[in-house]
């Protein structure tokens, strides 16, 4: 191992919008939500992560918490920087006295802008990187469910995340084709929000949706497993008193049926435009479902009636982008090609 290597630090991050992840070493050493909070006087960061997640919607005039994040691309210039800097403080912990120059590979949707690039890889700079990598996420989700990308097989890569879904048809280490769409888990908790408020007469805030997104969170209405129903507390909207209530899975796949109709579109477009040798081989291979979205159930199910496809969940569909990227920061050398 050279001295420059010695003093220098790899991380592969997955920077989305609700959920933050780093590998280092081939560990995923953090797993945060992607949100900082600030102090308003001094504008201090005070907590960022779950810390900064506990104070969310509890705050006073005070604090603010900010999510750099939106759909997928970088909001918030100075909370991102903020963000990435503390997450790889994470990574460093009890090192006090360690500061190596950071290479990093981030990892982008396949929609994003040029103007947007650039945001994510100033932010990266100035949080302390020395060498920044740009990955797509369907392309890092492929190789981290053990997808040959450098083959001549098509294969249908479906990353739902919190701001986007990304959907790609991946072949010969390239995306032929690919939808991008900023319809994803955060429109899921907002479809809740608005659906309790609706229904109920009950107001909660985004974190109470999360709950009730994973607990009883369903693409269909009828389930072979279904989930028990879930007690959910918020402000009576005609009393203003606090107020408890139970949802039914039933219910929340009602609510969510006009957004997996949007990813439904969107996925039938990716399919009407494949080259039709690609397509032969998406017959037989099937299509991939990855990222946080993809654990929602009976979506897997939807999709295949909706497409007559065979469907598969990835295993540990959350981190499957993240352990793309750290596969590809690796083997930089051999997927150099896939970076930006």
């Amino acid at each position: 191992m050279g001295l420059f290597n010695w003093f220098t630090q790899e991380v592969a991050i997955d920077l989305g919008t609700a959920n933050t992840l780093i590998i280092h070493n081939d560990k995923v050493v953090v797993d945060e939500p992607s949100i900082v909070a600030f102090d308003r006087t001094t504008n201090k960061v005070i907590a960022i992560g779950k810390q900064a997640m506990q104070m969310e919607g509890k705050t006073h005039d005070n604090i603010r918490t900010a999510r750099p994040l939106r759909d997928g691309v970088i909001a918030d210039f100075t909370a991102a920087e903020h963000l990435i800097r503390g997450m790889v403080k994470l990574v460093n912990k009890g090192k006090s006295w360690f500061f190596p120059s950071l290479r990093m590979v981030v990892c982008i949707p396949s929609g994003i802008t040029e103007v947007e690039k650039r945001a994510v890889r100033d932010s990266a700079e100035i949080a302390g990187a020395k060498e920044v990598y740009l990955i797509h996420e369907p392309m890092a989700a492929a190789v981290g469910i053990g997808i040959d990308v450098e083959e001549p097989v098509g294969n249908m890569i479906i990353d739902i995340g919190g701001g986007t879904t990304e959907i790609a048809v991946i072949a010969l280490s390239g995306i032929v084709c690919d939808q991008s769409i900023r319809v994803a888990g955060d429109n899921f908790d907002s479809d809740i929000v608005q659906y309790i408020r609706r229904q109920h007469n009950i107001m909660i805030g985004d974190r109470t949706a999360e709950k009730i997104k994973i607990k009883v969170g369903a693409a269909l209405p009828e389930l072979q497993d279904p989930p028990e129903d879930f007690a959910v507390q918020g402000r009576d909207l005609m009393t203003g008193i606090p107020k408890q209530i139970t949802v039914s899975y039933t219910e929340i796949a009602h609510c969510l049926d006009k957004s997996i109709s949007k990813i439904e579109e969107a996925i039938l477009k990716a399919l009407e435009i494949t080259p039709p040798e690609l397509s032969a081989d998406i017959y037989q291979t099937g299509i991939y479902l990855t990222g946080g979205g993809a654990l929602l159930r009976g979506l897997d199910k939807r999709i295949q009636a909706k497409t007559k496809l065979p469907v598969h969940v990835a295993e540990d569909p959350l981190r499957a982008v993240v352990r793309g990227t750290g596969i590809a920061l690796k083997n930089i050398g051999r997927f150099k090609f896939l970076m930006q």
